[in-house]
């Protein structure tokens, strides 16, 4: 019986792509996001050291809940970052 030829595919290569970068165009959310975490940080901070007398005083114990809401207004950004 004949022995069947074998057959010779060529090697797949890919198409030929070109790399293009696309700019996500956010680069204003990671310094935004660290200014929001450091100024609920030093709010926190300043509110505790003081003893209540900075940075409104008046506020009172309401001053603790404004650092978290800049905290928490930091990881809202972050949302945002790619």
């Amino acid at each position: 019986m004949p022995k069947s030829r074998v057959r010779k595919k060529a090697d797949y290569t890919p198409p030929a792509t070109t790399a293009v970068k696309i700019s996500s165009g956010r680069g204003w959310v990671a310094p935004l996001m660290l200014a929001f975490f450091l100024i609920g940080l030093v709010w926190i901070v300043t509110y505790y050291v003081t003893s209540g007398d900075w940075p409104v005083g008046s506020w009172g114990n309401w001053n603790i809940l404004v650092g978290f809401g800049f905290i928490a207004a930091g990881f809202g950004v972050s949302t945002q970052w790619k």
